[in-house]
C-alpha cells in the first residue's frame, strides 16, 4: 500500500472515529432528556389523578362521555 493511500486510510478512519464519538454523546445526552422526560410525565399524570380524585365524588374525566353525546 503506498503511502499516500495509507495517509487517506487513516484520516478516513480518524473522520469515522469522531463521528462515532459524537454520535456518542448524542445518543447518551437524548438517553437523559428521554429518562427526565418520563420522570416529568409520571409526575404529571400522578398530579391529574390526585386533582380528579379531589374533585369529589364526580366521574373521572377519562371515562366521561364527550359533551356532544
Amino acid at each position: 500500500m503506498s503511502s499516500e493511500r495509507l495517509d487517506k486510510a487513516e484520516e478516513a478512519i480518524a473522520h469515522l472515529t469522531r463521528t462515532v464519538e459524537d454520535l456518542s454523546d448524542v445518543v447518551a445526552r437524548q438517553t437523559q432528556e428521554i429518562e427526565r422526560l418520563k420522570r416529568q410525565a409520571a409526575l404529571l399524570m400522578e398530579r391529574a389523578a390526585e386533582a380528579e380524585a379531589m374533585g369529589g365524588g364526580t366521574i373521572p374525566l377519562a371515562d366521561q362521555k364527550p359533551p356532544h353525546w
